[in-house]
Order: C-alpha cells, then structure tokens, then sequence
C-alpha cells in the first residue's frame, strides 16, 4: 500500500487499512506502526506570494479625463426591486448618466 501511494498522510491510511482492508486496528496501532516504518511525510514550508507594489492611481486634473461606472439596487415599497446604471465623471464627481429599469439586461451581440 504505502509503496503505491507515498504521498498518502497517516489519516488515509487509517482510512484505508479500517476501510477497504478491514483491520480492526485503532488510530494509535497504526500511527505507531506509521512512525516505525518513517513513512511520516515531511511538512512542506508554505510559500508566500511576493507581491509587487502597485501602481499609484491616476488623479484626473481635467474633466472627462476618467469615467467610472457600476451597478446599484433598491426596492420599491411593494417589494419590486431596481437597478440603477451610474457613469460619474471623476474629476467633479458629475452624474453623467444615470438609467434606472427593473431589468438592465446585457446586450447579446
């Protein structure tokens, strides 16, 4: 068993001597048996992501420089719910265009 699967850890191969061989043994025979045949795995150090600073945000200095856009929801006192499409322009904060629909389905091209 333990010469096919060399990266098993100790919990599956309890689970499989009780499971699919059918060895009454309890956790402690078989960890004690794990350990004397030093199939104990080695504990693998965690790598860490080096992570590279990013980019400064532009600050617009002129109007219609950035846009942004993004999607809001409310609902209605009768429970019906709304979506609001926003483009703001960043520079003033100026609403440029705001669409309000029950339903803003994409359009299929």
């Amino acid at each position: 068993m333990t010469n096919n699967q060399r990266n098993w850890g100790f919990g599956l191969c309890f689970l499989y001597l009780r499971n699919v061989k059918g060895f009454r043994w309890n956790h402690k025979r078989v960890y004690r048996l794990y350990r004397e045949l030093e199939l104990n795995l080695r504990i693998k150090p965690q790598k860490w992501l080096i992570r590279e600073k990013p980019e400064t945000l532009s600050v617009p200095t002129a109007i219609n420089q950035v846009w942004s856009m993004g999607f809001m929801h409310d609902q209605l006192s009768d429970g019906r719910s709304i979506r609001l499409f926003n483009v703001i322009d960043d520079f003033n904060r100026e609403g440029l265009e705001i669409e309000v629909d029950f339903s803003l389905p994409s359009l299929s091209l």
